[in-house]
């Protein structure tokens, strides 16, 4: 983890609390199963990303708690010593599921179970949220700001406007995940091989007596990276003349400029007419200036002239909708080797949780490989298979859709097995070409930023029947 502190204690109190109940009650060794879902796609797209999990498995492999852990939860006074003493002695047991970083994922759907002792998959919890939740947001957003270019590179700008370090690194690292080309985070290239790309600041520009000084002394020391900030002043009576100037005079091979104020679809097409009149066709034109895939959707359409895009505060912020609603709940208990199913019932429908011990099948239709739904089903649970699967739609309930010719795949892998890592987690560039991979995969109308149309997720009809007979039971 970039963090070097423990962070074996970032976790929510109670948290702590109830694993000291949970020993003082003598069920510190009870067997729970705990999944995480989520219940909403942020700004009512089609699908997010997931995302995260390489931070999850470094945490669970490196839980402890320090003698300065044990000293802090001592002074608290609301801690056995049994407990603490439990504490010093700590091993993670659990056996962990996960869908794989880059798939793309939908609402309730378990992509994260823990299975252990209740202490220890209750304690998890926090961590597994904060880490999947905040980079699962970041992912989508970015999918969705990449997906409105067309083609055209996303560089990821958003640093300073982070909400914290950690915050910064992990979204430069999640943004690439989700298609950007790179960021702007020079610890998160260092890090996790995300490239690390910029050009000059304002302030550059400013420091000499015009722009034309300013322009021919960086292109003199960066001739394959002469991309210049030309809104210094004015882009089309000086900024875009003096990087004219400079350019036929050095003739760099990359050169580029770049917009970061104004309006963008006027003066990228009068930049671009300056550009070609004086034959630098090759010579890129940058965007950047508080940019979200609406934006960079509707400049497009108006026509601009533009090779590539820089993207700050909206994608590292998710600033539309910031949160990404994760969550963590029992699913089941075993007694003496036999699972008892568990359900949280609420009068808020979405908030009833699917029980048992569950996993996550994918179909795909076998003459063009494009998914076509998901079925959650119990754990025990053969994959579906066929001449014909029938699922409900999810828009209406009474209707009933029959999926045909289709394969199977199982979109979770075991990560822990007793506490020991058996996974390895891909590189980054292999995550973010699984993850182009796999939305390829999907329909490009459930890709729309508007209303798109909704991924069928249904349940296995033995989970079904398990999830009402346990609903009825408790009225």
């Amino acid at each position: 983890m970039i963090e070097k502190l423990n962070l074996t204690m970032l976790t929510d109190f109670y948290e702590l609390t109830m694993a000291n109940g949970y020993y003082e009650a003598d069920m510190k060794d009870d067997i729970a199963y705990f999944d995480m879902f989520f219940r909403k796609i942020p700004d009512d797209g089609g699908y997010a990303i997931m995302a995260g999990l390489e931070q999850v498995i470094e945490y669970l492999d490196n839980l402890k708690f320090t003698d300065k852990d044990i000293e802090y939860l001592r002074s608290k006074k609301f801690f056995s010593e049994k407990f603490l003493a439990y504490l010093k002695e700590f091993k993670f047991t659990c056996d962990v599921w996960a869908v794989p970083e880059g798939t793309p994922i939908f609402p309730y759907e378990p992509i994260i179970t823990v299975r252990g002792p209740v202490m220890q998959a209750q304690f998890v919890e926090t961590m597994i949220l904060l880490l999947v939740n905040h980079q699962s947001l970041i992912a989508t957003k970015a999918s969705r700001i990449v997906r409105a270019a067309q083609g055209r590179p996303i560089m990821e700008f958003g640093t300073r406007r982070s909400h914290s370090t950690t915050a910064a690194i992990y979204g430069a690292r999640a943004s690439y995940i989700g298609g950007c080309a790179g960021t702007a985070c020079t610890i998160a290239d260092e890090e996790f091989g995300t490239p690390a790309l910029g050009t000059m600041a304002h302030s550059w520009v400013q420091m000499f007596p015009n722009e034309y000084e300013a322009f021919k002394t960086y292109t003199k020391i960066y001739p394959t990276n002469a991309t210049l900030l030309v809104d210094t002043y004015n882009v089309l009576k000086s900024g875009v003349p003096a990087a004219i100037k400079v350019f036929k005079e050095l003739d760099p091979p990359n050169k580029g400029i770049r917009i970061d104020s104004g309006d963008i679809a006027y003066l990228t097409k009068k930049a671009r007419k300056m550009l070609d009149d004086a034959g630098l066709e090759d010579c890129k034109i940058v965007i950047s200036n508080s940019l979200d895939e609406y934006i960079i959707r509707d400049v497009l359409l108006e026509g601009a002239c533009i090779d590539s895009f820089g993207v700050g505060e909206r994608l590292i912020t998710a600033k539309s909708e910031p949160v990404f609603g994760g969550v963590y709940k029992l699913s089941a208990l075993e007694t003496d080797g036999e699972m008892i199913p568990k359900i949280k019932i609420s009068e808020n429908v979405e908030k009833i949780t699917n029980p048992g011990f569950k996993t996550i099948w994918r179909l795909f239709d076998k003459e063009t490989d494009r998914a076509l739904c998901d079925i959650i089903a119990l754990n025990d649970e053969p994959a579906p298979s066929g001449e014909e699967f029938e699922i409900f739609d999810p828009n209406a309930v009474w209707k009933r859709k029959t999926i045909t010719n289709f394969y199977a795949k199982n979109l979770r892998e075991q990560v822990f097995k007793e506490g020991k890592k058996c996974y390895e987690s891909p590189s980054i560039g292999e995550i973010k070409k699984y993850c182009k991979e796999q939305l390829d995969l999907m329909w490009d109308e459930m890709k729309r930023f508007e209303n798109p149309q909704t991924y069928y997720v249904d349940l296995s009809q033995k989970l079904w029947d398990l999830k009402h007979k346990m609903i009825g039971e408790n009225k």
